[in-house]
Order: structure tokens, then sequence, then C-alpha cells
């Protein structure tokens, strides 16, 4: 609040930012985090600095990537007492972290959550995949992206095959500034590790599955794979699934079976 007022700055909604101000929260994220003191911590997206201050107390060092110019020099100044704190200004989604175990706490943009978390846990080539993932999402998308059958999603299945998901908390809208119209929550990615399958075939598969929710297995498939009924059928039966099931219903195994048995 007092650095909103001092520096007169005014959340930028092209940027999605909503400034987290509740202390209780900030303590929650930090507990969450379970910092260790040979930690590197990737912080997205930090904001007033107000959770940057808490990681560098109980971390080695804390690179903050910040994509709006006025408050990256905000934080540069206000943060420079510590000497474990790199403030970069840049795009988290073209910015790459070499040869360095880390793990990442954010505060993440509501518009850009997925295709972060996809990047962090796919990484490009030369970028090792986080150890862990702290996130402040939408609310919703935290239940996406931790679903279960029934209630599968690309985006569940997409995170799932990669890592393990899992809602902490929920964080009222009233903790931010300015108000979000939603309420957020606390997600945990871990356990994070690289598929044994060819990811590009998986995807293609679980693609034309959830092509059509309102259509079974079989017509989905058959249509997206450009292959005839039967032999989905006979496909689906011989990784014990029913034709007429949804995609929806399926688990992680199913995909990466239906993926290993395709040719």
């Amino acid at each position: 609040m007092d650095l909103l007022k001092k520096y007169h700055i005014k959340a930028k909604r092209s940027l999605g930012q909503n400034f987290l101000v509740d202390e209780k929260v900030v303590a929650q994220i930090i507990q969450a985090a379970d910092l260790k003191p040979n930690d590197v911590v990737l912080e997205i997206g930090p904001g007033l600095g107000v959770l940057t201050k808490e990681i560098a107390e109980r971390a080695k060092k804390v690179i903050a990537i910040e994509k709006d110019n006025k408050l990256c020099a905000i934080l540069k100044q206000e943060l420079k007492d510590y000497k474990n704190i790199e403030v970069i200004n840049a795009d988290i989604l073209k910015y790459i972290i070499l040869n360095t175990r880390y793990k990442i706490l954010a505060n993440l943009p509501f518009n850009i959550a997925s295709p972060v978390i996809r990047k962090f846990l796919d990484p490009p080539v030369g970028g090792p995949p986080a150890d862990g993932m702290i996130l402040m999402v939408q609310k919703e998308v935290a239940q996406r992206i931790a679903a279960k059958p029934p209630n599968m999603s690309i985006l569940s299945v997409a995170v799932q095959l990669y890592a393990k998901p899992e809602i902490l908390f929920s964080i009222p809208k009233e903790s931010f500034l300015p108000q979000p119209k939603v309420d957020a929550a606390m997600l945990k990615i871990d356990s994070i590790k690289s598929p044994t399958i060819n990811t590009g075939l998986f995807f293609k598969i679980v693609k034309a599955g959830f092509s059509n929710p309102r259509k079974q297995l079989i017509n989905n498939l058959s249509n997206g794979l450009k292959e005839p009924r039967p032999e989905i059928s006979e496909w689906l039966k011989n990784n014990n699934i029913n034709p007429t099931q949804r995609a929806e219903t399926l688990t992680i195994q199913d995909w990466i079976r239906l993926t290993r048995s395709f040719y």
C-alpha cells in the first residue's frame, strides 16, 4: 500500500496486474514453499516485492522476473540492500534459466498462467525443469489443473503428464489491489519429471479425444485420428477402455497406454 502511494503506481490491466497486499497470505505462501538455505528461487511477477523480501530472507538467491519497466526500476531501488536478489526486466515467456536448479514462486497474471506452467514443465533445450512450483492462479484454473476423472480436461492432462498438482488453499479476491473479479488459489506442482513416451503423439491423441466434449471417445478419436471406427473400438477395448466413454473420464495412465499401443 505504501509503495503504491509513494510511486503513484497504478496496476496495468494489459499485464493482468493484481498486487498481493495481504500479509497473512504472504506468510501462508512462504510456509507452503518450505524454502531451504541453498534454494535458488525464480519469482515470476514480483509486483511490489512483498513476497520477494520474504523469499530472500530464507533462500540462497532470488531471480525476480518483472515485465513492467517502471515496476522493475522501483523494485531495484527498493530491494537494493538485498544482495541475493536479482531483478530482471523480462517477459517470462521469453526468459530461459540455464544450468541452475531452481524452484518457482509466482503470482501469475490469470491470462498467462497456462503457458507459463507448460513452459517450465517442458523447458526449451538447455533449460532444466523446475524442482517445484508454488503458484498463485485463478481458482478456476487451479481446479481444472488438479482435476481427477471424470472431470479431466486437456489442461489437467497436460500438467499431470509431467507432474503432480495440488491445491493448497484459496485466496479471497480481497487480498489483492486492485481487487479482481474472482478468487485465487495457491497451487503446488511437484514431482516434476520428463515423460518416457512420444509427447507429440500423446498430445495428438489427447486433443483428438477432447475435440468434442459431448461425443464419445470412439467418435472423437476416429474423426481426429482419421482411423476407422472398428479399429479405434478394438484399440480402446484392448486398453480396458469402453468406446462409449468420454475423454474427461480417462486417467493419465489410460492416455499413456493408448499412446504406447497406437501403432
